[in-house]
């Protein structure tokens, strides 16, 4: 049986959609909760699948949350191995910062439903899958694009959405693999950052329920192409 592990940062950031897809295909899914259990405790070679999973920290912000430091180790040890590898919003920006790249403040927060625009890099990869579907968007920092990779998908608000470091890791700034059936938990324990930012739980409410159904198709697409090209 293969393993699929997902860096968990907050409980309810989890792999959503992604995770009965991953049991469908055979997976047994497992969490790792940064900061409670021990990432020396990884054994990268058992693990068929890492997800890095978004939380609302700074990928710099290892002053307050020492474990970054290890976390980051973890995932570039990953990526020289060359072995699948998904990061979704601050991992993501995780990934870039393990491949050398700055990820700081945007200046402006991207909360919000939107479609991804592909680059000209972007075209024809799994990105496609999401094309003109609107997508989660749920961030204030931006990553850098790490030497070597280029841009794949851009929204007005941010330059990078997403890159791949190798033919078997990709990043995703969006949150295309949030339940919709789960989502009052993230207007929930949200709440406060949807305040400083002027957005009305009920409006990202009702643009879930509009998106909830095309977003599972195109998860669901995204999902099973990435995972036939990474995990060969």
């Amino acid at each position: 049986m293969r393993t699929a592990l997902a860096l968990r940062h907050l409980a309810f950031e989890d792999l959503g959609l992604i995770e009965p897809l991953l049991r469908g295909r055979g997976f047994e899914v497992r969490y790792h909760d940064a900061g409670v259990d021990d990432f020396a405790a990884i054994d990268l070679s058992r693990v068929d699948l890492l997800v890095v999973l978004g939380g609302p920290i700074g990928a710099e912000d290892e002053a307050r949350f020492p474990w970054l430091i290890e976390e980051v180790g973890l995932i570039r040890r990953r990526l020289a191995a060359r072995q699948p590898l998904l990061g979704i919003c601050l991992g993501a920006q995780l990934v870039a910062r393990a491949l050398g790249a700055r990820v700081g403040p945007m200046g402006v927060k991207e909360i919000g439903f939107s479609p991804l625009t592909l680059t000209a890099a972007g075209q024809g990869t799994v990105l496609q899958e999401l094309r003109g579907q609107p997508v989660l968007h749920w961030h204030g920092d931006q990553f850098e694009l790490p030497a070597g990779t280029v841009s794949l998908a851009t929204t007005a608000a941010c330059a990078h959405q997403a890159f791949a470091p190798h033919e078997r890791a990709m990043g995703l700034q969006c949150h295309p693999e949030v339940d919709p059936a789960r989502f009052e938990q993230w207007l929930v324990g949200h709440i406060d950052e949807l305040a400083q930012a002027g957005i009305a739980p009920g409006e990202l409410r009702a643009a879930m329920a509009r998106e909830a159904e095309g977003l599972k198709a195109a998860l669901t697409r995204l999902m099973q192409r990435w995972l036939d090209q990474a995990l060969l």
